[in-house]
């Protein structure tokens, strides 16, 4: 995670935006905000300043840019159905025809998502080759290396070309904006929306900001930012991200693996090689000699009052980034965002439910996201300023 904190600087340029936004567009109006698709512009558009120092423009525009959460919505509909019968993929998204009209870029399948890539991408590359001619490496132009993800891709295809090749430059950009922006909205609004949810850990989880703010734990900034180190002295906050995790994972099926020829023993029972196994977050986190009797209450209080052993039990059960070497690539942008963002725009602004006593809905497309999750925002008059 400590690798990752260089990438702070791109996170607080979009943060410092969304909270402007948010306030120009909502709580100065009084108006209304669907705030799960508010804050998956938001996850959106930080993967593309960290991917490639440019937004993708959601939050800026206040639009969904080229359709592209739109159609992201719509391919994990048919992804969640047709994962579970992949022989189906050949005839619809991947037969032959589609396949020919990728080569001259006439898939009209294509997702706005890779061409915003592949022009970044081409862009980038111009300005390397440029820097090139006039003996300027890679590390040595800063206009070049910027530090993103990008630079890190394209000076690992330099270093070995054979393997990270332009395909592969691209497939990585491309995957960092799914694994980066979904996820990472699902997990923000499962916060925000338990706390709404439950107004007594809200209000406490505020007096402790404040309380961080006024005792100097967290840096009274102009912009009202918190830090990735001044977040991690919050354990409350902690606590209730925890929490919001372990009820709302934001994958919705089993993580699947193949057990390896020679079979396996898995609780007790032998499973014979080549069978598909998995496990399921929302199953394993409800599980009540792990988590309590309560395992359906948001309750952050018990991530603080379990002991050291049965916290690290109940730490090693969580599953909503999955688990060893298919751990999800974007987990620690994820983790970055939230840890930023929650407190950060918790000080600025009152959160509450549009219609108090609606429930949101699940929708689980692999991804559950959510839907009916309508907001309305207040400047808030006491930061705890100093």
């Amino acid at each position: 995670m400590s690798a990752l904190v260089q990438y702070e600087a791109f996170v607080d340029t979009t943060t410092s935006k969304f909270l402007d936004q948010t306030e120009a567009l909502y709580s100065s109006k009084h108006a209304t905000c669907d705030f799960a698709r508010w804050l998956q512009w938001y996850a959106f558009d930080v993967i593309g300043q960290i991917t490639y120092s440019k937004r993708h423009g959601f939050i800026d525009r206040a639009e969904d840019v080229d359709g592209m959460v739109s159609y992201l919505g719509r391919l994990f509909d048919y992804v969640a159905p047709i994962g579970q019968i992949p022989a189906l993929d050949l005839i619809l998204l991947k037969n032959p025809i589609l396949r020919f009209l990728d080569k001259f870029q006439m898939n009209p399948f294509t997702f706005a998502v890779a061409r915003f890539a592949q022009a970044r991408v081409s862009e980038r590359v111009v300005e390397v080759n440029a820097a090139k001619a006039h003996g300027k490496g890679l590390n040595a132009d800063s206009a070049v290396a910027r530090g993103d993800l990008l630079s890190m891709f394209l000076k690992a295809k330099e270093e070995r070309p054979d393997f990270f090749h332009d395909g592969r430059v691209l497939v990585m950009a491309v995957s960092m904006a799914f694994a980066g922006s979904e996820t990472t909205a699902i997990s923000l609004a499962a916060v925000f929306y338990y706390l709404v949810k439950n107004p007594v850990c809200y209000r406490k989880l505020l007096a402790e900001i404040d309380n961080a703010v006024s005792t100097g734990i967290i840096e009274n900034r102009p912009n009202g930012l918190v830090s990735w180190t001044e977040s991690q002295q919050l354990p409350y906050f902690d606590a209730c991200v925890k929490e919001a995790f372990r009820l709302h994972p934001a994958v919705g099926l089993p993580l699947e693996r193949i057990v390896p020829p020679r079979g396996a023993d898995i609780c007790g029972k032998h499973i014979a090689g080549g069978t598909i196994v998995g496990c399921n977050a929302w199953v394993i986190h409800r599980r009540p000699e792990v988590y309590g009797q309560d395992v359906d209450a948001f309750r952050p209080e018990r991530w603080l009052e379990a002991e050291k052993e049965k916290r690290k039990e109940m730490e090693a059960t969580m599953f909503h980034f999955g688990m060893g070497a298919r751990t999800c690539i974007g987990k620690n942008i994820s983790l970055l965002e939230v840890y930023k963002l929650v407190p950060s725009f918790l000080r600025r602004f009152e959160v509450s439910l549009a219609q108090p006593n609606q429930e949101w809905t699940p929708h689980n497309a692999w991804f559950v996201r959510q839907l009916d999750f309508n907001t309305t925002f207040k400047l808030r008059t006491n930061k705890a300023a100093p």
